[in-house]
């Protein structure tokens, strides 16, 4: 009898929360999945050398392939390699726009802290007053946001994760390249007051306090940035140009067998044969349906190394669950 179910209705409730098994080392929280995407990721040739070409030309890397090939997990690869820090991550939607890439004001928390405080005093504030909190108070209610970081951030060069470029709407990834070329951007909420505030202080990613000067921000050190996408819509020449492309290509067996060894570690020619059979099954159905990497270290964690005991039927219908075709 196999004893692999955490969750069995055939028996009754838990008289107290169950402690569940470790989790797979790349499905830790935080910097746990940070360092094993830094530390795991296997780059051919062809990606390394579109890496240090847009290191050299200080253009950002457009990566495109399938889901699960990797392609997020290469900038955490590169800034554990060069000292870049934590990578900064920006997750792209239809609805992201620049503004939100470089910094967010919220007006609506500000008037309501100003309201707040003018009924603490009982009364209005004077002019002198206001004038003598306003800096603060913008530097309480503008936030830089990931790209936004990325260019200001006194530890530059930092590195970048557009992510999913291609989910965008049409004119932000143009916008976000014009941002880059001309080596600054502008914050108008402290560029109004910047006769009367030259110098405001605001919040970044990591908890970093920049410095904005007359309300521009100016950079000096391109960030490594890596822009992801899946492949879902054709990029104007224009953009293309300004980026150095690469195709992430699927890994072939071996270098599957690598990248198990790297998860679980172990040197690729020292796989048990269980890892070998797996690895081959996954090979095979990938011929058939459109699958990802990570299943097949979905696959090895639960058969092998997370300590369930599975039948061959429970083994045969586990595999049909972990590897689920991707479509397209």
């Amino acid at each position: 009898m196999s004893n692999w179910k955490i969750y069995d209705p055939q028996l009754p409730p838990a008289a107290e929360k169950r402690v569940l098994p470790p989790a797979p080392p790349w499905r830790q929280p935080g910097q746990g999945r940070e360092s094993v995407l830094a530390t795991t990721f296997r780059p051919d040739l062809e990606l390394v050398d579109a890496v240090n070409t847009a290191l050299y030309l200080r253009r950002p890397l457009l990566l495109t392939g399938r889901p699960g090939t990797g392609k997020s997990a290469l900038v955490h690869s590169v800034a554990r390699q060069l000292c870049l820090g934590t990578v900064i991550e920006w997750a792209i939607n239809s609805r992201s726009t620049l503004q939100e890439g470089l910094y967010q004001y919220d007006a609506l928390a500000r008037l309501q802290y100003i309201q707040q405080l003018n009924a603490h005093r009982g009364g209005e504030i004077s002019g002198e007053e206001i004038d003598a909190r306003e800096a603060e108070e913008l530097g309480m209610f503008l936030t830089l946001g990931p790209l936004g970081t990325a260019l200001a951030s006194a530890r530059a060069p930092r590195a970048l994760l557009v992510d999913e470029i291609d989910k965008s709407d049409v004119d932000l990834p143009n916008d976000l390249l014009n941002v880059l070329d001309t080596g600054h951007f502008v914050i108008p909420e402290l560029k109004r007051a910047a006769e009367r505030h030259p110098i405001v202080k605001i919040l970044a990613r990591d908890d970093e306090r920049i410095e904005v000067k007359r309300g521009e921000i100016t950079f000096t050190e391109y960030p490594f940035v890596v822009m992801t996408s899946n492949g879902e819509r054709d990029f104007p020449a224009p953009f293309l140009r300004r980026c150095v492309q690469c195709q992430i290509r699927e890994p072939n067996e071996t270098e599957l067998q690598d990248i198990v060894a790297a998860h679980f570690g172990g040197a690729a020619g020292a796989l048990s044969d269980a890892e070998r059979q797996i690895v081959s099954e996954f090979v095979k159905t990938r011929g058939t349906v459109n699958l990802a990497t990570d299943q097949l270290l979905n696959a090895v964690h639960l058969l092998l190394k997370s300590g369930a005991s599975l039948s061959p039927e429970d083994r045969k219908r586990v595999l049909g669950t972990v590897f689920q075709g991707l479509g397209g």
